[in-house]
C-alpha cells in the first residue's frame, strides 16, 4: 500500500515539472530579444525624409515709380463754352505733389468761341472780333487722390493709377474782358511707367458775363486726355 502511494505521489510530481518546465519555456520565448527572431531593428525602421517639392514660383517684374513730386504735361479735348458752342481745348499743367493724398496744380489753357445761336439766326450779325473769341483761362487748383489703388490690363499687367477730386480759381480772358474763373471736377490718373502717366480729366469752368444783355453765370465743360511727365 505504501509503495502504491510513493508511486502515485513520484507520477504527479513528474507531470507537475512536466508543466512547469513547458511554462517556463513559454515565458522565456516571449520575453527572449526581439532580434532573436530575426526582427527588424530600430535603426532600419527609421522612415526615409520626405521629399518636399518647391511650387514653380512665377517672376513678376515690379516697376519702380519715381519719387520726384513734380509733374508737367500737356492736354487737349473738348470745351463746351455756355451759348458759344464746342470746339477744340488745348492746356498745359503743372503739378506738386505735396503728400501722397493732396497735390497743387497749375494750368493754362486756350480755345476757342462759336457762334451764338443769336449770329446763326440774324444772318450775319457779330456780336465779337476774330481776336475776341480766343478764350485763355489760366487757374490754380488743389487736387485731393479719392481712390488711389491700381488699374489691371488682362492677367499680365498691372498700374498704379486713382481717381481725384480737383477745384480751384483762376481767370478767364472772355469776349476781351477778364473774369474771375472757379473750376471744379474729377480726373483719373494712370502711371504707365516710371516717368509717364496718362490722364483723363472732366472739369466746369464758371464764371459770370452780361454779354448777351443779362448776368449769368457761365459753365465752361472742359473734358481732356493727356500725358505728363514725373521730374
Amino acid at each position: 500500500m505504501e509503495s502504491r502511494i510513493q508511486h502515485i505521489f513520484l507520477t504527479r510530481l513528474r507531470a507537475l515539472a512536466g508543466v512547469g518546465c513547458f511554462t517556463w519555456m513559454a515565458f522565456a520565448g516571449l520575453t527572449a530579444p526581439v532580434s532573436a527572431y530575426g526582427a527588424t531593428s530600430p535603426d532600419e525602421l527609421a522612415l526615409e525624409p520626405l521629399v518636399v517639392r518647391e511650387p514653380e514660383r512665377r517672376e513678376v517684374k515690379i516697376d519702380r515709380i519715381d519719387t520726384e513730386n513734380f509733374e508737367i504735361g500737356m492736354h487737349a479735348g473738348i470745351m463746351n463754352v455756355q451759348d458759344f458752342g464746342s470746339d477744340m481745348v488745348t492746356s498745359i499743367r503743372a503739378a506738386y505733389h505735396l503728400t501722397e493724398s493732396f497735390f497743387i496744380e497749375g494750368q493754362y489753357g486756350t480755345t476757342t468761341l462759336g457762334e451764338t445761336s443769336f449770329e446763326r439766326l440774324s444772318g450775319g450779325a457779330s456780336l465779337l472780333t476774330d481776336d475776341q473769341r480766343d478764350m485763355r483761362f489760366y487757374n490754380v487748383s488743389l487736387g485731393y487722390n479719392l481712390f488711389p489703388g491700381e488699374s489691371f490690363l488682362g492677367r499680365r499687367w498691372a498700374f498704379k493709377g486713382g481717381l481725384y477730386l480737383i477745384g480751384g480759381v483762376g481767370s478767364t480772358d472772355f469776349a476781351g474782358d477778364e473774369r474771375f474763373t472757379i473750376n471744379a471736377g474729377v480726373g483719373y490718373r494712370l502711371a504707365a511707367t516710371d516717368w509717364l502717366a496718362l490722364h483723363v480729366t472732366v472739369r466746369n469752368h464758371m464764371f459770370d458775363s452780361d454779354l448777351l444783355g443779362s448776368k449769368d453765370t457761365y459753365h465752361n465743360i472742359e473734358f481732356t486726355g493727356g500725358l505728363s511727365l514725373f521730374f
